[in-house]
């Protein structure tokens, strides 16, 4: 895991790679829970016997529910010390690649694409997020997520 001790000292890693995250394992507890969260309850996720016999042979994740593993694949690749406060502000250039069955392995590879100071003492950092699947050559997905760091010391006004 990479350590960077505030969001200024993460500016100077733009460019790398910053890591990739453990593998894991999307189960059908998940799935099932995030349709009834959601209320997409689409049989191709919810239905294991009729997905199956579907375009893919078992279920599938929602493509929302593996971009929301982001966030906590995120924090095993890399922390920033000294911040108040983490925010989403922004996905760009989502693109779902291949379907996560259920059973799939999946991990993120996290590159630093920028850093730049914001308004009211935030840090925006731009990010690269390809989310890799261990049982195929493609990944289920790649997109730019933005987030916004408030160090902890700093003050909105």
């Amino acid at each position: 895991m990479r350590r960077f001790s505030g969001p200024a000292e993460l500016g100077t890693a733009v460019g790398e790679r910053l890591g990739i995250s453990a593998w894991h394992v999307v189960t059908q507890d998940t799935v099932n829970r995030f349709a009834e969260d959601t209320g997409d309850r689409q049989w191709i996720h919810v239905d294991p016997d009729r997905a199956g016999a579907g375009p893919f042979g078992a279920p599938v994740a929602h493509g929302y529910l593996v971009l929301a593993l982001v966030p906590g694949l995120m924090v095993e690749v890399f922390e920033v010390g000294g911040v108040g406060v983490v925010l989403n502000k922004e996905v760009r250039r989502l693109r779902f690649q291949a379907p996560v069955r259920v059973g799939d392995r999946v991990r993120a590879a996290v590159d630093l694409l920028a850093t730049r100071p914001r308004a009211r003492g935030f840090w925006q950092a731009d990010f690269r997020v390809t989310m890799q699947i261990d049982t195929v050559d493609d990944a289920a997905f790649t997109a730019e997520t933005v987030f916004l760091y408030l160090p902890a010391q700093a003050r909105q006004q």
